[in-house]
């Protein structure tokens, strides 16, 4: 299965944008989030085997969801080394049992740093997708830092 990379440059010390990841404050503001829908719960235990939940509820008519509902995001963390490395599975079970694997990688670039997601075992029909999904959450990091 293919994986899925996206890029993004923060003017934010490498720190903080690791530590975004891991607070259910500011985690609950661009993870798994959408233009119109609302986390609802945001719950994690950020720890190697610790688990996250986040639920975003969608409105009716949204592109995802036409009638509208919540969608829950699970994984549980398999490596977090501040700032530079965190591993995390992910899956969405109302759509699919399966997991994938997703890395976040961080380096110091400048005065800020250099954000790189690779996302594992990504099923052929769900990478387009899924990169857009994860352009729009590194965008959506951006505004939770600022």
């Amino acid at each position: 299965m293919p994986s899925v990379t996206v890029t993004h440059r923060y003017a934010h010390p490498p720190e903080r944008v690791f530590d975004a990841w891991l607070n259910p404050e500011l985690a609950r503001r661009f993870l798994f989030t959408t233009a119109t829908g609302e986390v609802v719960r945001c719950e994690i235990d950020a720890r190697v085997g610790g688990r996250y939940t986040i639920v975003d509820r969608r409105p009716p008519n949204d592109e995802h969801m036409p009638d509208g509902g919540d969608i829950e995001h699970v994984g549980e963390y398999l490596e977090i080394d501040r700032p530079r490395r965190l591993v995390f599975t992910f899956g969405v079970p109302q759509f699919d049992p399966g997991f994938t694997r997703v890395t976040v990688e961080i380096e110091p670039d400048g005065d800020g740093c250099l954000l790189t997601l690779t996302n594992d075992d990504v099923p052929a029909e769900w990478a387009e997708p899924n990169r857009g999904g994860w352009t729009m959450i590194l965008d959506g990091l951006e505004r939770a830092l600022a």
